[in-house]
């Protein structure tokens, strides 16, 4: 099953009114979501924990879509994607790789955050010819430091935010001074602002084997990362509680070549915060 866009379809380059697909591949029915102008090389963005299609920013997401032709998608297992979440980042790059081959792409782009990040990091150190250019956000290495503590971060917040009826994000995302509170609010409220044929949410044991994903990744044995010879763009905020910000040193130090962005005064969901700053730098670097 392909439900690709008719050619006729006018270009879309808003998130919020981005056309849901569905494609079949390996016994799997992947969702995804797909706008901007087609042509050249797309980029597809790898999402977070626990997150769906319809957990990615539109200011991040837009101002790439201006130019680009952009995919998000759901992994197996994930949202409105069939199947079951695999409980290791290599076979949830496995998965994304059948996704992206199913489509008939031979070279892509990747923007990935967190989790994402993680199995973009596999996807590339497996296929290194599939990738020209990688963003990694809020994201760490197989075996950084702490990363298996991932699991207790974030249980801790969801009990906090379910505490004050908040968005486990405003406090998993976004420091708790003046400026993250309201940088949280805004950012969940972005997320909202597409009404219509809206995903499914992801399920709890979902949740739970890609928790215990990561903390295997984190326990794992540290890949060679500098096979990864793509130019890379890192970015996160400077006290990140999920993913520690010294995980992106880690991965600047490691991939030669690749640029760092920190963001003073904010958390994992730095990118968020800065949209204003970040997207454009994000957007020039993957049309260089």
């Amino acid at each position: 099953m392909n439900t690709r866009k008719p050619l006729n379809e006018p270009v879309v380059t808003s998130y919020a009114e981005a056309p849901s697909r569905r494609i079949s591949a390996g016994g799997v029915t992947y969702a995804y979501r797909e706008l901007g102008p087609k042509g050249g090389i797309p980029v597809i963005f790898f999402v977070h924990l626990a997150a769906t299609l319809d957990n990615w920013d539109p200011r991040i997401i837009d101002p790439i879509a201006k130019n680009r032709h952009v995919i998000t998608f759901n992994n197996q297992g994930v949202g409105a994607s069939t199947g079951r979440v695999p409980d290791s980042i290599e076979a949830m790059a496995d998965d994304a790789y059948t996704f992206i081959t199913a489509l008939g792409f031979e070279k892509i782009d990747i923007f990935s955050f967190s989790l994402g990040g993680m199995v973009a990091q596999a996807l590339v150190l497996k296929h290194p010819d599939l990738v020209r250019k990688l963003v990694l956000t809020g994201t760490g290495p197989k075996g950084g430091k702490d990363m298996d503590k991932v699991a207790g971060t974030t249980y801790y917040d969801m009990l906090r935010a379910a505490l004050t009826r908040s968005d486990p994000k405003e406090f998993l995302f976004f420091n708790r001074d003046t400026a993250g509170k309201q940088a949280g609010k805004a950012f969940v409220r972005r997320l909202e602002e597409r009404t219509a044929d809206r995903d499914s949410p992801i399920k709890v044991k979902a949740f739970q084997t890609q928790l215990k994903a990561i903390k295997k990744w984190g326990r794992g044995t540290p890949a060679n990362l500098s096979k990864i010879t793509q130019p890379t763009l890192i970015a996160n905020g400077d006290n990140d509680r999920m993913v520690p910000s010294v995980l992106s040193e880690d991965l600047h130090r490691r991939i030669n070549g690749s640029e760092l962005i920190i963001y003073p005064g904010s958390g994992h969901g730095g990118i968020f915060q800065f949209h204003d700053k970040f997207a454009p730098v994000a957007a020039q670097f993957l049309s260089r």
